[in-house]
């Protein structure tokens, strides 16, 4: 038995998950890697970060969400 905010919850002791469903979401769960990115990009994304307090990794996962979403090419020239 497991007591959480004042209710008591029976556990069962096994559970039958043969009939369980695979996680629809699963293609779409993060995959982390490693990556070099120059300090002043990091420090503009930690910026931007604080700004809106939503954690700096995920800015920047969905800047390139957008990027892919609207085809974004690199204008690459030297």
């Amino acid at each position: 038995m497991i007591v959480k905010k004042g209710l008591f919850i029976n556990m069962k002791k096994e559970y039958d998950f043969s009939n369980a469903k695979k996680n629809p979401y699963a293609k779409q769960l993060k995959k982390q890697i490693t990556i070099n990115i120059s300090e002043t990009v990091l420090d503009y994304f930690k910026e931007m970060s604080e700004a809106t307090g939503i954690p700096y990794q995920n800015l920047i996962n969905l800047y390139l969400i957008d990027c892919v979403k609207n085809k974004r090419t690199i204008d690459i020239t030297f």
